[in-house]
């Protein structure tokens, strides 16, 4: 028996409580109990109804009530509503995943102003691992408090992942940026997404829908427009860039399908943060297996500001929010969202770098932007 307010209740009932307001559930029924500030005497009174008749009665003497309206969600509660939650969810991934290709697209700028201080590819990876690894382990430490240990097996993938992800990835991408110009860079890793795509649905079973096929058809016809403006370039260094660059949209589109269905376990933080320790391992190794001397590490001030700029900008806070957008929109999702890279890419290296914009790169930015848009207005 359950007494409130002066009423008995036969068992079992279940109370959940949201401000003044309650509702008891019965295996029959649900009674919404509502308390009135104010009686004929002042005194506080009890009113309820039930779903299906919504008639209310006094428990104390007073005057006739009117009837009571079905009780709505409270705005302190819409969050427990999948249909609330769900596009509220997608919007914010979609957002994280744009943010993120934005940044991660700039450390190609990063790398090309790097490289006028005489620098190589080796020196740039491994001070930007070096000057971001700190910020990986606060965030892997902060994130393991939390979290249960790894598994020897998962510890495994995640060494693995930290592989082909971040130090494969990243080195053949900077090798291919020595050869070729940042827009090709960037358009040539924008085949990623069909890789993850396809894979995803070949490996796992994963139906594309028709918007998506849209969206991919496109972005990658505005893809083709921008890639023709620099098919004028012709020798043996474009053909090297663009292999280097393939490699590393092959490796990071394997890492982005294989991080999808790990992050479900391991979380996303602490994922790209251990992924990323692995990452900074590898780097420091292969600097002291090519033999380069630790002092060659104090490089000029320029390349110290700017290595600092490629870890925060363009790998701690791009790398998190993919990772935060693989896990709540999916891998091929969160891939597709990142189209939205060449766009900034060819921008800023306008800006920064001088490179030309054509007038077909200019019509192929407007496609790929469409194609984001039917992504962003896809149904959950």
């Amino acid at each position: 028996m359950v007494r409130w307010d002066g009423m008995t209740w036969e068992s079992p009932v279940l109370v959940v409580s949201a401000g003044a307001r309650r509702w008891y559930a019965r295996p029959a029924q649900v009674i919404v109990l509502e308390r009135r500030q104010l009686c004929d005497a002042g005194e506080p009174c009890v009113f309820w109804h039930t779903i299906g008749q919504f008639s209310s009665r006094a428990a104390r003497a007073g005057p006739a009530f009117p009837r009571l309206a079905p009780p709505s969600v409270p705005a302190s509660q819409k969050s427990l509503s999948p249909s609330v939650d769900v596009p509220a969810a997608q919007r914010f991934g979609l957002a994280a995943a744009a943010i993120g290709a934005v940044l991660f697209s700039a450390k190609a700028i990063v790398a090309k102003l790097m490289y006028r201080y005489n620098i190589d590819a080796v020196m740039v990876i491994t001070l930007r691992m070096l000057f971001a690894v700190p910020l990986f382990m606060a965030i892997g430490w902060w994130q393991a408090r939390k979290l249960p240990a790894l598994s020897w097996a998962d510890r495994g993938r995640v060494a693995f992942l930290g592989f082909i992800g971040y130090y494969l990835s990243s080195f053949l991408d900077f090798l291919g940026l020595q050869y070729i110009t940042a827009g090709l860079e960037r358009l040539i890793l924008f085949l990623t997404p069909s890789f993850v795509l396809l894979t995803t649905a070949l490996v796992f079973r994963r139906p594309i829908a028709a918007r998506q096929w849209g969206s991919l058809l496109l972005a990658y016809a505005g893809i083709v427009l921008v890639f023709a403006h620099d098919l004028d370039i012709s020798g043996a260094r474009v053909w090297v860039g663009g292999a280097l660059v393939l490699g590393s949209a092959l490796s990071y589109g394997l890492y982005l399908i294989l991080s999808g269905e790990l992050v479900q376990r391991v979380g996303s933080l602490r994922l790209v943060a251990y992924a990323m320790c692995v990452s900074t391992f590898c780097c420091v190794v292969q600097y002291l297996v090519l033999g380069r001397p630790v002092a060659e590490l104090a490089q000029p001030a320029p390349v110290m500001w700017l290595s600092v700029v490629n870890a925060v900008f363009c790998t701690v806070l791009p790398v998190s929010l993919t990772m935060i957008a693989v896990a709540r929109i999916g891998a091929p999702t969160a891939s597709q969202a990142g189209m939205i890279g060449p766009v900034s890419t060819l921008l800023l290296a306008f800006w920064l770098l001088g490179e030309p914009i054509s007038g077909a790169q200019m019509i192929g930015s407007a496609l790929v932007l469409g194609g984001m848009y039917l992504l962003s207005t896809k149904k959950a």
